[in-house]
């Protein structure tokens, strides 16, 4: 049996994950879940939205399925998602993006896997007040976290049948630090001969993305251009509500949707679990279960073949009747 530590999060999170487990309990699977609260609704007891508790429990159980956790912006705590990849040292984002059936979208066929850098560039938030009109962020991008992002990259097309990994800089202007990203990335290409290689400034790869996405495989990127593009991606297969995401290191890995906790819905029986699902599926993969990873797909899919949706696409289903039919599709 698997022992596998869930965070349920807040807002629709606890949902959705109760949601999801039930799924993955139908399909025969047994899972031991270690359950850990965090977020916002955890601050007033213990002080802190991630409590270490959640950290040992990951670190010991290896492997974690997240739902959301609120994020204030421009104040209140730091994003806990940020703090686990520093923390847990998760230096792959993993973004799958692939049409779902039924899902209205501007393209069909799109099947692109994003690849970004999850603990430098921009985001290793080295900040300064300079003065009253100035704020300085510093750019961080070494040679040792785009060799290993790189050849996660690439392992990953060899392990799935990929054709290509097209890197993504703006080189041409930051000539140092993306272009040390860029000089990595092609010595590392030079030991898979058989993934072609190719290069791409990110302004161009955007407007490429919204003409024509289905000419790229697996995207591998600097993690500001990454978060960006990933989201651009989410937009080509019906939004952040089927998008689904991993966050993997060495000795452990976090699988999560991307989108938010959604608090204005909480409780009202309306969520989508489909993109927590997608992530729990791709986490049932990675610890080697692909029979139940596929059973549960293909239950999803055919749910989806027969119009059952949630309203956020254009559906009437609620968030436990979509999981009910779901289940009777196993």
């Amino acid at each position: 049996m698997h022992r596998i530590t869930l965070i349920n999060g807040d807002g629709i999170g606890p949902e959705i994950s109760d949601a999801v487990v039930s799924i993955i309990k139908a399909s025969g699977l047994e899972i031991d879940w270690d359950l850990q609260t965090a977020g916002a609704d955890v601050i007033k007891e213990e002080g802190t939205p991630l409590p270490m508790r959640v950290i040992e429990s990951i670190r010991k159980n290896r492997v974690a399925l997240k739902a959301p956790v609120t994020t204030p912006i421009g104040k209140g705590f730091r994003s806990v998602n940020v703090q686990l990849r520093k923390e847990l040292d998760l230096y792959a984002n993993l973004r799958p993006c692939k049409n779902l059936p039924n899902i209205k979208t501007r393209f069909d066929g799109v099947d692109i896997i994003v690849v970004r850098e999850n603990t430098e560039d921009l985001y290793a938030g080295i900040e300064r007040q300079v003065d009253d009109n100035t704020a300085e962020s510093i750019k961080i991008i070494t040679k040792d976290a785009t060799d290993r992002i790189c050849r996660f990259a690439f392992d990953y097309a060899v392990k799935n049948g990929r054709k290509e990994v097209c890197c993504v800089t703006k080189a041409n202007i930051m000539k140092l630090s993306d272009g040390l990203f860029l000089d990595t990335y092609r010595k590392v290409a030079q030991e898979y001969p058989n993934i072609k290689p190719r290069e791409i400034l990110v302004d161009n790869l955007c407007m490429q993305l919204v003409q024509n996405p289905n000419q790229f495989d697996v995207l591998v990127l600097p993690n500001l251009y990454g978060d960006i593009v990933s989201d651009l991606c989410a937009g080509l297969i019906g939004g952040l509500g089927v998008a689904q995401g991993a966050n993997i290191g060495k000795d452990c890995a976090v699988f999560e949707p991307v989108h938010g906790s959604a608090p204005d819905i909480k409780g009202q029986n309306k969520a989508n679990p489909t993109a927590l699902l997608l992530s729990a599926i791709e986490m049932l993969r990675y610890i080697g279960e692909q029979e139940y990873a596929d059973r549960i797909e293909n239950a999803l899919i055919k749910t989806l073949k027969d119009g059952h949706t949630t309203c956020d696409l254009g559906g009437n289903c609620s968030t436990s009747l979509f999981t009910k039919v779901i289940i009777s599709n196993l």
